[in-house]
């Protein structure tokens, strides 16, 4: 691996990844919530280990945060393998994945984060990787040109994406299993925090971790930084242990409400009742009311805020519904 540029592959040494790693689930028992995919995991893992094949390609979509990269890391320690973290962004040219593809040894799980992101030809160059696991390379250029066939060692490619619409149908094909990750329910978000406030050493009372979970949009990573910022309030404080009160204190601090709104979610609320009667109007024009992109607002503000019933898509455009204006305290104009 020491051939392979660091900006390629990710060894979990970005501040994202420092800040989970030692909160992440280390066995499947400690893996909560998303049952139906850790049961079809473990089945196609014992199945590959008892024919002595590589695992199938595997592809995860859905919201951040709740737990894409973690599956990647159980499988490989199941399977006793390497794991190989890199990005769709990362990888801009054929060479850089051909690198990291010839670096990997078998059985080994090559983790694509972002991978709608990957360019059409890198895209491309791992078809034949993911089907024939060899790697066409052409060498020269013009009239002289030609392609050899490299064998590449039988891995297993993970991919994780936040906008599954965009793979293309040949690429999705290509996996053998793919799965949605759901939203978490409070209840096991409460149980997730517990054993994170075990290994950050605070005492987490049950009603306490209830209210972190209210306020974590159904997501673990949400939640786990909610955690460390009450933590933070309280041991300040000179205390060790969260009671419910904490946390409606701290998370006040940094404007987070009972439903997990911030600031932002908030003022994309009222700009759209306040300046637009509370809809509809079309992304690009919240997008300039808000000054931010309209790409922005399609995969940060508005899945929670559509999975609630705060706000709806129309054919004319988004418009805020009565649980929102209720939600800020204000009267529903419309008739329904």
């Amino acid at each position: 691996m020491n051939s392979i540029n660091n900006n390629l592959v990710d060894e979990s040494n970005n501040e994202e990844e420092l800040l989970f790693t030692s909160l992440r689930a280390s066995d499947w028992g400690e893996f909560r919530g998303q049952e139906q995919i850790k049961q079809s995991l473990q089945i196609a893992i014992q199945a590959a280990r008892g024919r002595q094949e590589s695992l199938d390609h595997i592809l995860f979509y859905g919201p951040p945060g709740l737990g894409k990269t973690t599956l990647s890391h159980l499988i490989a320690k199941e399977l006793d393998v390497n794991i190989r973290i890199t990005s769709g962004t990362a990888l801009t040219k054929t060479g850089d994945l051909a690198a990291i593809l010839t670096n990997l040894s078998p059985g080994d799980i090559l983790f694509v984060d972002e991978i709608h992101r990957l360019p059409k030809n890198v895209e491309e160059t791992l078809y034949p990787a993911m089907e024939d696991f060899a790697l066409d390379i052409v060498i020269g250029k013009g009239p002289s040109a030609r392609t050899i066939r490299l064998d590449l060692p039988k891995f297993t490619l993970v991919g994780a994406t936040t906008r599954f619409g965009l793979l293309t149908g040949p690429f999705r094909d290509r996996f053998g299993l793919t799965h949605r990750l759901e939203y978490y329910d409070p209840d096991i978000l409460a149980v997730i925090l517990h054993k994170a406030a075990e290994k950050l050493s605070i005492n987490l009372e049950e009603q306490a971790a209830l209210e972190i979970s209210r306020r974590s949009r159904g997501t673990p990573r949400i939640a786990l930084k909610l955690l460390k910022r009450v933590r933070d309030y309280v041991q300040v404080g000179g205390r060790d242990a969260i009671e419910p009160q904490d946390v409606v204190s701290a998370l006040k601090m940094f404007a987070i409400d009972e439903r997990g709104l911030n600031e932002s979610d908030r003022k994309l609320i009222l700009q759209i009742i306040e300046k637009h009667r509370g809809g509809p109007v079309g992304i690009s024009t919240i997008a300039a009311t808000l000054n931010e992109d309209a790409l922005t607002i399609e995969e940060v503000f508005e899945p929670y805020l559509l999975q609630i019933g705060i706000l709806k898509r129309t054919p004319k455009g988004r418009m805020i519904t009565k649980a929102g204006y209720e939600h800020l305290g204000l009267n529903y104009p419309h008739t329904e």
